[in-house]
């Protein structure tokens, strides 16, 4: 965890690099202490030792930066295999993505889902920096298995990711059944095996 006393720059300028990441960590640690809940410009700058200027700088809000400071550390965890088997490259990924969310404080990810909600910037930041990455990496996973012949040939990509990935966000932020790697597992094959009888 870097403090204050540790980043604040002596005699000429930190290189904007050491800067940013400064603050990166100063609000990724406000963020596991507290969650979204007083989580200012104000404070976070105080905390990295920097200007509350120098933060309006990169962010546009307070909850673009949290965004940033959360998933700072995420690009290489989701990582998309391919086996050339679809069923369980799907199963490898949704289970890496369950562990994502519960190996975290699971209460920050749904605070910032729930703050982008009302927070343009930090919705924007969502979408262009995560969803759509994100969705563009499984439908281009699932067109290849579809080319392959692994998925009918009329079925809707977009929805599939909807349907999966979306199980998971639902037992995120509407808790009373768990968060599990066998959910990962359940909704894949339920998926791509059907659930009407045979």
């Amino acid at each position: 965890m870097t403090n204050a006393a540790a980043v604040r720059p002596g005699r000429g300028r930190r290189p904007a690099a050491d800067v940013r990441d400064a603050v990166l960590d100063a609000a990724g640690a406000m963020l596991l202490e507290t969650g979204m809940r007083g989580f200012t410009f104000e404070k976070v700058a105080a905390r990295a030792g920097v200007s509350k200027m120098t933060l309006y700088k990169w962010w546009p809000s307070p909850g673009a930066l949290a965004f940033d400071a959360y998933f700072a550390a995420t690009a290489d965890e989701l990582a998309f295999d391919d086996t050339h088997d679809i069923e369980r490259d799907l199963i490898a990924q949704m289970q890496a993505f369950v562990a994502f969310l519960t190996s975290r404080d699971t209460a920050v990810i749904a605070e910032l889902i729930g703050v982008a909600q009302t927070d343009s910037d930090l919705a924007a930041a969502f979408t262009d920096r995560y969803t759509l990455p994100r969705r563009a990496l499984a439908v281009e996973r699932l067109r290849k298995a579809q080319n392959a012949g692994q998925i009918r040939p009329d079925a809707d990509l977009e929805s599939i990711v909807d349907q999966l990935w979306g199980a998971c966000y639902h037992r995120l932020m509407l808790p009373g059944r768990p968060l599990t790697p066998d959910l990962a597992e359940t909704v894949v094959r339920n998926l791509l095996n059907g659930v009407g009888p045979s």
